[in-house]
């Protein structure tokens, strides 16, 4: 029925206005100061359960923004955002990713069909005998092909949101530099793990702890804002959106922004946004590895999403580097609330300049995570020298309670929490943070 009804409000926002690809066919575009940037509105509004919702003006002025970069010629692009990669070239690089997700499994699932036949035939007759092993093999390649038709649903959507036609990913795809399917295997799958921890009821083993602990802490600090005026709560690197969203709800006066730079995560974002009912979709997310399940049927498993009827348009979502996306909004924003996002820094420094130029005086920095840098950081500071120049920025740490964990040095108002991050509630591991929880008020 959800697709009858949700076919139902595509079509009625698609009698409302033209293609908007148009713009992206190949053909020679102008540059971008002499052409008007129209947007197509129907692709702005939001699908609830009540209905289609018209886009708030911030919400069609971020579109506006976003396709504008989008059309950028490289000399452009690298002039206003020296040293980044075009977001062309990245909103090309995942949408083409999701295109070969099961072509890109392939491989592995044939590796372990051949492995299988190493098996001596009397150990192989038991096999099929007591647990039809080989079966595993079909019903996990049906599965797959299964993903396979969300990452093409995925794709549809990105394509009439961005503007971009399916011939220029295909262009992508052939170029010889950009070829190599595996080089998007692990983010496409990542991508799809991360639906069940944000979009889940499985992922409430990992939400409930710290989203309880981020929500209780937040409020009341809420009482010693200015109240003749809106409150303004900034997440960074907000995945899929889950705690914008709650928090959103949660406080609902409060104008909530998301940010996150990875256009394989906007994509399935801006796809969830479309899918305002309660498990109207659904993802095999633990498929592609055979390890730590108790039953076949654990790794077979099938997920619906999203988990809750929700109203997209509580939150705006600006994607782009944390460090440059807000630039031109100094002292603006009330709250930051960094959740497993500020040990992804290259430069961990520039986030703190950032957290402390956007924060209104007065401001509070929530912060919940753990310390496992990249691979290629500037700086990895420990807990203590991260407190040490959090302090020196102009920062104070407040007092915090025990929701929250015990706290990691007893003459220190920070908290440590186990932080479970490992998608899969029933497997046979768990992988787990002592994730550092703080409250810091910007002087």
């Amino acid at each position: 029925m959800w697709h009858l009804i949700l076919g139902i409000l595509c079509l009625l926002a698609a009698c409302a206005a033209a293609d908007p690809r148009s713009a992206g066919n190949g053909e020679s575009v102008p540059k971008i100061a002499s052409i008007p940037i129209e947007v197509d509105a129907s692709l702005g509004n939001f699908a609830t359960a009540q209905g289609l919702l018209a886009p708030t003006e911030k919400h069609r002025h971020e579109r506006e923004k976003l396709v504008t970069k989008l059309r950028l010629s490289e000399s452009e692009y690298a002039q206003k955002y020296p040293k980044q990669k075009h977001v062309k070239d990245r909103l090309l690089e995942a949408l083409f990713g999701f295109t070969k997700y099961y072509e890109a499994q392939q491989p592995e699932l044939s590796r372990l069909r051949k492995l299988y036949d190493n098996v001596p035939t009397a150990h192989k007759q038991l096999l099929e005998k007591t647990v039809k092993y080989s079966e595993n093999f079909d019903e996990i390649d049906l599965l797959l092909k299964s993903n396979q038709g969300l990452c093409e649903r995925v794709v549809n959507h990105a394509l009439d949101f961005y503007g971009i036609t399916r011939e220029e990913v295909e262009e992508y795809g052939r170029r010889p530099a950009n070829s190599n399917i595996n080089n998007h295997k692990k983010s496409v799958s990542q991508s799809l793990k991360h639906i069940v921890r944000d979009w889940a009821e499985e992922g409430m083993v990992e939400r409930n702890k710290t989203f309880t602990c981020i929500l209780e802490s937040l409020k009341p600090l809420l009482s010693n804002l200015d109240t003749t005026v809106t409150p303004r709560i900034l997440v960074p690197g907000s995945g899929l959106g889950r705690l914008g969203y709650d928090i959103a709800t949660a406080v609902p006066a409060a104008e909530v922004v998301t940010n996150e730079w990875s256009m394989y995560v906007n994509i399935v974002t801006r796809y969830i946004e479309s899918m305002p009912f309660r498990n109207s979709e659904a993802v095999h997310p633990f498929v592609d590895s055979w390890s730590h399940h108790v039953s076949d049927s654990d790794m077979q498993q099938k997920i619906p999403f999203p988990d809750i009827d929700h109203d997209p348009s509580r939150v705006l979502l600006v994607e782009g580097d944390f460090t440059t996306a807000f630039s031109g909004e100094f002292k603006s924003y009330d709250m930051i609330v960094t959740y497993f996002f500020i040990d992804t820094a290259r430069n961990l420094m520039r986030y703190f300049d950032t957290i402390q130029t956007l924060l209104k005086p007065g401001g509070y920095w929530i912060n919940l995570g753990p310390l496992l840098y990249g691979s290629a950081p500037w700086v990895q500071l420990s807990l203590e020298d991260i407190v040490t120049v959090v302090e020196e920025l102009g920062f104070r740490f407040l007092d915090t309670t025990d929701i929250c964990g015990e706290l990691t040095w007893p003459d220190r108002s920070l908290r440590t929490m186990e932080a479970v991050y490992s998608f899969d509630a029933k497997a046979l591991t768990k992988s787990a943070y002592k994730a550092q929880f703080w409250i810091a008020q910007k002087k």
